[in-house]
């Protein structure tokens, strides 16, 4: 059982967590973050129910698993079929409008929201049954089974936003949905300072963070073997796709071989990274791999690259960080460049030069880089070790929520 420091005598009732896809095969920082949280608060005793999709690729949005109730440890999981009928032209013209920055009418903000992922068994089953909940946790903001899920029953509802500064989040459709729930928990200050910015933030918000777990040890020459990868090398792991930097990482890659750079980039994740021809002895792709294998390439890497603009925590940062190693990282994510200031255990660059230029410091004086990385063990243990996280979790789900009555709790079965 993950210890607390929080008074546990008042936990009645039940917690529904929403994310739209969940499961050990599932690539998403927001989903880690659910499932750790989840089963975090499930091993301190609260009843925890996990509201998701039957979908495990957030492209198709396919129903994968099947649909109905089962038990993930203490967790009581329930799968909703995703539905997607519309070949989503509507979304991919106004979302054309909204990445443009343009003015979009309200009603096609909402036709964009509904054409694409609908999940109307889960919309229903949270109508039906939201009074038996203690808390309803919605998380990223963005997703329908956030902004339609997380409008029925406000008042017990905290929002767990992921929130990024992006053109999506100044839409007036997310609106009501963030100012009017219980309240918001944060993954990091910058994201609260965003929120700010954008948002009539209710009363109640935490900047609560996200629990990393430490792992019990490191085996990088294992992962060398099991992947035949020799030399120095950087390293990515998450989504390969333009949203989150792959394309200017991997062009700026490319340079910096060009320019005599002695380094190898190796990729774990999802998506197609389309390696060019000329670059496949050099860009390593390992596909999907395990938790304990992404933590055995993050000892091994000479660095870390996070190219991603759009973070509300990287949970990858920290975990290069557990392992010794330096992270380069966009300097045009607020919340990146504030950890790395914070800890002062890694480079930023704003440009492609730039990014070159840490390539090349990182290859050309790896022992020098590797002195860098040595804040940022004591950073991430002293701020996201997961007891510390739950317990202001915790805190404030008693402080913002009300237990539910047991004769409300009871009064109907649970459909599956």
């Amino acid at each position: 059982m993950v210890g607390s420091s929080v008074d546990h005598s008042h936990r009645p009732g039940r917690i529904a967590f929403i994310p739209p896809r969940y499961g050990p095969d599932v690539v998403g920082g927001a989903e880690a973050v659910v499932a750790e949280t989840a089963h975090g608060l499930a091993a301190r005793g609260w009843q925890v129910d996990v509201l998701t999709t039957c979908a495990a690729d957030h492209y198709t949005w396919a129903n994968h698993y099947p649909a109905g109730e089962t038990m993930d440890d203490e967790i009581t999981l329930r799968r909703f079929p995703t539905v997607v009928n519309s070949p989503a032209r509507d979304r991919d013209r106004i979302g054309g409008m909204i990445l443009a920055g343009q003015d979009v009418p309200i009603q096609d903000q909402q036709l964009w929201m509904n054409d694409g992922l609908r999940v109307p068994e889960l919309w229903h089953y949270v109508l039906d049954n939201s009074h038996r909940y203690r808390a309803i946790v919605v998380a990223p903001y963005m997703f329908w089974t956030s902004f339609c899920c997380g409008q029925i029953d406000p008042i017990k509802t905290i929002v767990m936003p992921c929130l990024h500064d992006e053109e999506t989040a100044y839409l007036d459709l997310f609106q009501p949905l963030i100012n009017g729930a219980a309240g918001i928990w944060f993954l990091s200050g910058p994201e609260e300072a965003l929120a700010k910015r954008i948002f009539h933030l209710p009363l109640r918000t935490e900047v609560v963070g996200a629990g990393i777990e430490v792992p019990p040890a490191y085996d990088p020459q294992q992962f060398r073997a099991d992947f035949r990868i020799d030399g120095q090398f950087v390293f990515f792991a998450g989504r390969r796709e333009w949203g989150k930097g792959w394309t200017e990482l991997l062009d700026a890659f490319a340079f910096a071989v060009s320019q005599g750079v002695d380094l190898k980039l190796v990729t774990a994740g999802v998506g197609d990274p389309t390696i060019p021809t000329h670059l496949t002895d050099r860009v390593i792709d390992i596909g999907f791999i395990t938790d304990g294998q992404r933590n055995d390439a993050m000892a091994a890497a000479t660095a870390y690259v996070q190219p991603s603009a759009m973070e509300s925590f990287s949970r990858t940062v920290m975990e290069a960080w557990l392992a010794g190693t330096p992270v380069i990282a966009n300097a045009d994510s607020d919340v990146v460049s504030w950890h790395v200031e914070r800890s002062e255990a890694g480079l930023t660059y704003r440009t492609p030069t730039e990014l070159v230029e840490c390539l090349r410091f990182v290859a050309s004086q790896p022992e020098v880089a590797k002195k860098l990385a040595v804040s940022g063990r004591p950073y991430v243990l002293d701020n996201y070790e997961p007891t510390t996280v739950l317990d202001k979790m915790e805190a404030s789900l008693l402080e913002w929520t009300k237990p539910v009555s047991v004769a409300g709790a009871d009064s109907t079965e649970i459909p599956v």
